[in-house]
């Protein structure tokens, strides 16, 4: 594997490790886990992902857990609640996406029967159709974060360099971007220069030093 990539540095560090080793490209078809991680991707705009890891458990109790229904409740007392929560990222636009994006999750709840339903109907999409798709649903979901989201969860490939031993976990669970046809460049092993050419953004999850 690369010497800087994230699947070289990331086991071992004590939030890198974890999130790399059970959560980063894995599937899952969970509510709450797909919201938070949209939430999470949010908030990690302009900042370290280190940050928002560090900060996970404050983000956790803030949201209630991140029960879809809960936060697309909130109203003015939780937003004042939340921007005074120096446990997560006080910022008014995201905190106006998280509670958004949890009615926006409640309405494809109700279309199509789970956020999750919702992603297998749009796939497989490339990630630029991705992109205008969650742009057009979603608040505050640029390139990079709806980038990052979809390969977190498993809907984009890119997560693990395919060296990497936790590649064979990812895959044994199956996850969306294995049953679409793969672009050329993720059935090649990638280099730090190579994933920048494929807007792969390796500097975001691949070195946590830089993080």
């Amino acid at each position: 594997m690369p010497p800087g990539s994230y699947c070289a540095a990331a086991p071992g560090h004590s939030f890198h490790g974890p999130y790399h080793d059970t959560e980063y490209g894995f599937p899952t078809a969970d509510e709450g886990a797909l919201f938070e991680r949209l939430v999470l991707e949010i908030n990690q705009a302009g900042l370290s992902w280190l940050t928002i890891l560090k900060k996970r458990d404050g983000f956790v109790a803030a949201y209630d857990g991140f029960d879809v229904d809960l936060v697309a409740a909130y109203g003015t007392s939780e937003r004042s609640r939340l921007l005074a929560d120096a446990g997560i990222i006080r910022n008014r636009l995201k905190v106006d996406a998280a509670i958004a994006n949890a009615i926006t999750i409640q309405g494809l709840r109700a279309s199509h029967g789970s956020f999750h339903e919702w992603l297998l109907e749009q796939h497989p999409l490339s990630k630029d159709q991705w992109v205008a798709l969650f742009k057009k649903t979603f608040r505050f979901t640029g390139g990079e974060i709806t980038g990052e989201f979809l390969m977190s969860t498993g809907w984009l490939p890119g997560a693990h360099h395919p060296a990497c031993p936790v590649q064979a976990d990812v895959l044994a669970q199956s996850p969306p971007w294995t049953t679409a046809t793969m672009p050329p460049w993720a059935a090649a092993p990638l280099t730090l220069s190579a994933a920048r050419a494929t807007s792969r953004r390796p500097q975001r999850r691949r070195c946590p030093a830089a993080r």
